[in-house]
């Protein structure tokens, strides 16, 4: 059975009623999270988080627009690779980098894993691909974080053929097999970004869903609460968003499924 690892990698802030309707306007923290999957034979990743290439990324033209919307607060020592390293895990140990979507949050620290494959939705990759200055932050994409050699290392789930998933997955019912033993599931979740995708892992005590950014707190799917209107001028698609957050709250509801968010936050303050 797999198991699962999160790490806060960075953090950013925003009024807390932009991520959950009703919550006001006081700051509200928002980690960066990359979870390490251990499966019988690898190691994957999923997501990175912020690391240093982000403020590289975001120094000139209308990509500094990113980190003056989105202030971005993050410290080197404890990037995703130092916090691997801590645990004996050398970047060059990862098999795979699994990315639930493009957004910088999300895949700023790619180029700290040069020797591992990456594997994302091909909706996804194309929707950002040759996206540069407004338009690309407008998607919240930094096109100079990717890597040189990106094209040459990524390879699209929609290539691993759809299975049935268990009943116990409802109403989540199909899925794609990222680990080649039935470990770990990916699987779509529409509306927040073109391509977006979360993953069931099977570990010893059940399942666990990444559910990436289908919402931006707990509160979201679990009373089934939207965020701020505004956020749909860079959110993909509403009506998909709220599909996807009604499944994921009726996954909630029957209470055999554990559910973990990229930004959900911590038990202790930022």
């Amino acid at each position: 059975m797999a198991s699962v690892t999160a790490f806060s990698v960075g953090h950013c802030t925003h009024p807390a009623c932009m991520a959950l309707k009703g919550a006001g306007l006081a700051s509200r923290c928002f980690p960066s999270r990359a979870y390490l999957i251990e499966t019988r034979d690898r190691l994957l990743l999923w997501d990175t988080g912020y690391s240093e290439h982000f403020f590289d990324a975001s120094r000139r033209g209308a990509y500094r627009l990113y980190p003056m919307v989105t202030p971005v607060h993050f410290d080197g020592a404890r990037s995703l690779r130092q916090q691997l390293r801590g645990r004996g895990i050398s970047p060059n140990d990862i098999h795979t980098l699994l990315l639930s979507h493009f957004h910088a949050d999300h895949i700023a620290g790619l180029r700290d894993f040069p020797r591992a494959c990456i594997l994302a939705s091909e909706q996804g990759w194309r929707g950002v691909r040759g996206l540069s200055g407004l338009a690309a932050v407008r998607q919240a994409f930094l096109p100079g974080l990717l890597p040189a050699d990106m094209e040459d290392r990524l390879s699209f789930v929609e290539a691993l053929p759809l299975q049935a998933l268990p009943a116990e997955l409802a109403p989540f019912s199909h899925g794609r097999d990222v680990s080649g033993s039935g470990e770990v599931f990916v699987v779509d979740l529409p509306g927040h970004a073109v391509g977006h995708l979360g993953a069931f892992v099977l570990g010893d005590s059940g399942w666990t869903l990444l559910a990436s950014d289908a919402a931006w707190a707990e509160e979201g799917y679990r009373e089934l609460r939207g965020p701020s209107e505004l956020s749909f001028l860079v959110q993909h698609n509403r009506r998909a968003y709220y599909g996807t957050l009604a499944r994921v709250h009726a996954l909630h509801r029957g209470g055999r499924v554990e559910i973990l968010l990229t930004h959900q936050e911590e038990d202790t303050a930022c």
